[in-house]
């Protein structure tokens, strides 16, 4: 019998490692800390701070603002802190290799990782927006489907610029602390920490290079109505194509050594 005909096809085989990383996420407690504790815990803190006629905040009232951020955030802790981690410690321990090994496709371990990581982005801003509602309320999304589509571009395109740090890295506890040094002034500086408004111009020309702020601002501009989110959503367009050919390439370039 050939070596794949003992294999179950592709789509089984892509649930059960989906289920089974869904399953060690939710067990992981850095996971839960950065992805579902931090966002909800800053919402609760910096949205009842401000005075609601700050304007500091383009117009906005200051719990909307930081209702609306804080879903980016989740996005960010996803691509930043865990996934990085995951896949680099796979590669690290020599799991890929022995997928490789069993013949499972080279696709099914990034797709599922993928889905694990959506999924996980999903709960964390379901998690944000509930407690904005139970707390101060829920902005009204004033553009209802560019913030949708926005929202899912900044996903897939933070879980794919994972991902290429995933594969960068050489280690887990490298791929980890990277993520956190880049997350840490990609959310003060790109509107999760200090409204943009009363930052140093400085700050906000660094800003402007940061991924995170344009995840933020594609989400929070057609969300609030303090712009349309369109050239951030081009930039996000620009990160997954470059994130993806980057990760593509590098597993590959594996699978050949």
């Amino acid at each position: 019998m050939p070596h794949d005909a003992a294999l179950p096809g592709s789509a089984t085989m892509l649930r059960r490692m989906t289920l089974t990383e869904l399953r060690l996420a939710f067990r992981e407690p850095l996971v839960l800390s950065f992805v579902f504790a931090f966002p909800v815990v800053l919402v609760l803190v910096l949205g009842g701070i401000f005075d609601e006629g700050d304007d500091a905040f383009e117009g906005a009232i200051p719990s909307d603002f930081y209702a609306a951020a804080y879903v980016a955030v989740a996005v960010g802790a996803i691509g930043l802190v865990m996934l990085p981690a995951q896949i680099a410690s796979y590669r690290e321990r020599g799991v890929l290799r022995r997928f490789r090994a069993a013949g499972l496709p080279g696709w099914i371990f990034p797709a599922s990782m993928s889905i694990v990581s959506l999924v996980m982005t999903a709960v964390a801003a379901v998690l944000v927006v509930v407690t904005a509602a139970l707390s101060y309320g829920v902005p009204a999304v004033e553009s209802p489907v560019r913030t949708v589509l926005y929202a899912v571009l900044a996903a897939v395109s933070f879980v794919s610029f994972g991902t290429l740090l995933g594969w960068l890295m050489p280690s887990s506890r490298s791929a980890q602390g990277v993520g956190l040094t880049l997350f840490i002034p990609m959310f003060l500086l790109g509107g999760g920490g200090p409204p943009p408004d009363v930052q140093t111009s400085a700050m906000n020309a660094l800003a402007d290079f940061l991924p995170l702020t344009h995840v933020l601002r594609a989400i929070q501009e057609p969300w609030l109505a303090i712009g349309d989110g369109d050239d951030h959503a081009v930039i996000l367009v620009v990160m997954f194509v470059v994130c993806t050919s980057g990760w593509v390439w590098l597993s590959q370039r594996a699978e050949d050594h």
